[in-house]
């Protein structure tokens, strides 16, 4: 079996990448966290497991650094820093963590670059960090008492009470045991990394490499591991930090760690766990200077008399744990043995084949329309039915397969978590952001496309909408300002609001921006969402003055043509003194709808079938451009002339009512040729500025199909008829 340790490393990467942002999100969330702890405790876990696995792929410099911010994280959580208060301290501790996670994620990537070693450059910039943390590690003489774990480490009293009893023996360090199972190479792990990842946490001062259970040269093989290891090491951290060290091979390996000065049945109870000649095992204690000559005789001769012990039972002796711990853990293990471990239901699987996936999907439904057509043209009743059948599998195919590509727009939103923190302190407010609909899904390639835009939005509220401190007071408002992002579905497509409770948009002076600029004539009238739509326009800006952050006027135009190339919308409505929502609109796919075919002449157009209302017959008073819908005005748009199709229209034309953004538009139509799975296919560049097509599809005849975009439809009938957008 060949060890790829590319793959490895690459799921390295991607795993401390996902680990630094969960870092990241608890930081910033721990305030606010009702299980502080909790957060504490998640914060904690993910640096260290950063550091554990850069210890197995021997990156020093990652392990180095990482060691500090976790020492600084240990002793927040035993409650000796604090981290989720609004003292300054606090405060600039979340600061500097966050600037920590930042940075190993610059070694990280500098990982993935190929510089495994880091570059001067990166490790200079760790160097004020890391002066940082140790502010917070250095304690006062005064204050300073020997540390140690009450569980394994005994206190100088309890000491001398056991060694008067001639329990206690052993040199004063820790003594590690470990024989690797026969798969740990296998599985792509190197014993050494451990040993190595040890020397980070302290000192190895003697060690013995054991190889029992290595066979003869016939029978044995080069992929198995027959390696075991006996250790002194010196070190200043608990049982559960070395425990730690071996978490990844903690089911592949048999370990035994004995505090500093244990008691005789422990160095028994190793001796008769490993394999070997028991004497020989007791020299290497004694080479390792774990035991005196005279101890090992002590424990060789009290072994004769000791039957063997569960090593429950001698915790419980020991006093280390209590009876109930030891019934509940072995209650765990039976039970662990009798349903199997629990296997993993998730796996990653690269994006490309998922895409690659999608698109064979989309071939197989237009040969299956293909296939449809010619049994219907047949007129063969098996072969209908055949047909019919394989179309309804093709369809539950198709939703699988869309539905991998569906990911949480959550991750997107958290983001923004950190974003605000940094750029409310830079702009001296106090900002807080609320995050709703974090659940909602959409499809992989639309989050992310959709961060960009969200950026510009976000910054944009926090630097011109949300005032600060002063004014808000003076303005009788909270002196905190609220931005909120929220999604949620409407009609076949999500919907993102980003909103804020800032000053909001003063209509009069868009407008004599607009006109001094000469996109509007003056006494043009203007709704106001004509208005507001004007600060989408390039180079469009009011601000006063330019900050770091805006008011050179770019960015929003960016953000509507970034959006519109998603085949979304932006809309804007603003109160003045209240705030501002800005609104964006997505299709959930970029690959593959539901959608209804209708037909104009020989022409026939695809409508996304979410965004259709119902279908009604036409009627309507000569040279009107609306029509009666149950005493509703619906204004429409006749499909034969907007594209110029030749002749003249059908006796029995139909009504299709669309719908979109709470609006209702017509769109009158020759024939109705009923649902059809529309698999998207973008224009080329030459149509890429053709009005009201969103896109072309391929029939099962062979031929091709225009996709309508309903929102410019709607927008354009309400124009036509002069109602309100």
């Amino acid at each position: 079996m060949d060890l790829d340790l590319d793959d490895a490393l690459e799921m390295f990467i991607v795993e401390c990448r996902e680990l630094l942002e969960d870092m990241e999100t608890a930081l910033l969330a721990v305030e606010g966290a009702a299980d502080k702890s909790e957060m504490v405790n998640a914060i904690f876990r993910a640096a260290h497991t950063i550091k554990g696995s850069s210890g197995l792929f021997s990156l020093d410099h990652v392990v180095a650094f990482t060691h500090v911010v976790e020492s600084v994280l240990d002793k927040v959580r035993g409650g000796k820093l604090e981290l989720a208060d609004k003292l300054e301290l606090a405060d600039k501790l979340v600061v500097l963590l966050l600037a920590c996670c930042d940075h190993i994620g610059a070694l990280v990537e500098g990982v993935a670059g190929g510089e495994h070693a880091g570059t001067p450059e990166l490790l200079a910039q760790g160097e004020p960090l890391i002066a940082q943390l140790r502010t917070y590690l250095e304690v006062p003489k005064a204050q300073a008492a020997p540390t140690s774990d009450a569980r394994n480490v005994p206190t100088a009293d309890t000491e001398q009470v056991q060694r008067i009893k001639g329990n206690i023996v052993g040199a004063n360090h820790w003594h590690i045991s470990v024989r690797f199972g026969p798969d740990v190479l296998r599985n792509g792990m190197d014993p050494l990394s451990f040993i190595r990842y040890l020397g980070t946490m302290g000192q190895i001062s003697a060690i013995e490499t054991i190889a029992d259970a290595l066979p003869d040269a016939e029978h044995m093989d080069p992929e198995l591991c027959y390696l075991g290891f006996e250790m002194a090491f010196q070190t200043e951290v608990d049982k559960a930090a070395i425990e730690k060290v071996f978490e990844f091979v903690r089911d592949d390996c048999r370990l035994v760690i004995l505090p500093p000065h244990s008691l005789i049945t422990e160095y028994i109870s190793l001796i008769n766990l490993q394999q070997g000649e028991a004497a020989r095992l007791g020299d290497m204690l004694v080479r390792c200077g774990t035991l005196s000559p005279q101890e090992l005789d002590m424990a060789l001769d009290t072994q004769s008399d000791t039957p063997a012990k569960p090593i429950g039972t001698i915790l419980v002796e020991q006093g280390s744990v209590q009876p109930e711990v030891v019934e509940a853990a072995l209650s765990k293990q039976k039970q662990v043995k009798e349903t199997g471990a629990a296997e993993s239901k998730s796996i990653r699987v690269d994006a490309d084949k998922l895409d690659q996936l999608i698109n064979l999907v989309g071939e197989l439904i237009i040969a299956g329309a293909s296939v449809n057509l010619i049994a219907h043209r047949s007129k063969v009743i098996e072969l209908t039915e055949s047909t019919s059948k394989l179309a309804t599998l093709v369809e539950e195919v198709r939703d699988s397969a869309l539905q991998l590509r569906m990911v949480r727009i959550g991750a997107t939103f958290s983001r923004f978590q950190r974003v605000v923190h940094d750029v409310s302190r830079d702009l001296g407010k106090d900002i807080c952001l609320e995050i709703d609909g974090e659940d909602t899904e959409l499809d992989k390639t639309v989050v992310e496309k959709i961060g960009d835009p969200l950026m510009h939005l976000v910054r944009n509220s926090m630097d011109h909408g949300i005032e600060s401190a002063e004014v808000r007071a003076a303005r009788g408002k909270p002196v905190q300002g609220t931005l909120k992002l929220n999604a949620f579905h409407d009609s076949g497509a999500i919907v993102i609001t980003v909103q804020d409770d800032g000053g909001g948009l003063k209509r009069e002076k868009i407008l004599a921006k607009a006109i001094e600029r000469g996109l509007v004539e003056a006494g043009h009238h203007m709704s106001d969402t004509e208005v507001y739509a004007l600060i989408f326009e390039p180079g469009f800006s009011t601000a006063e003055k330019v900050t770091n952050l805006s008011g050179r006027g770019v960015g929003l135009d960016v953000v509507k043509r970034n959006i519109t190339a998603l085949r979304g919308t932006v809309g804007l409505t603003s109160e003045e003194g209240v705030g501002t929502t800005v609104t964006v609109r997505l299709p959930l796919t970029l690959a593959i709808i539901d959608g209804f075919l209708v037909g104009v002449d020989k022409s026939v157009y695809a409508i996304p079938l979410d965004m259709i209302e119902e279908c009604v017959a036409y009627s309507a008073e000569p040279g009107h451009d609306y029509t009666n819908l149950r005493g509703e005005v619906l204004p429409f748009i006749r499909i034969r002339e907007l594209f110029s199709v030749p002749g003249k229209p059908a006796k029995g034309e139909n009504i299709v009512v669309l719908k979109h953004a709470g609006q209702k538009a017509g769109l009158v139509v020759d024939t109705l040729l009923g649902e059809f799975q529309t698999v998207i296919k973008p224009l080329g560049q030459m149509f890429a500025q053709s009005k009201c097509i969103s896109g072309s599809t391929i029939l099962g005849s062979g031929d091709v199909a225009l996709i309508l975009d309903v929102p410019q439809l709607v927008r354009q009938a309400m124009v036509k008829t002069g109602q309100p957008q």
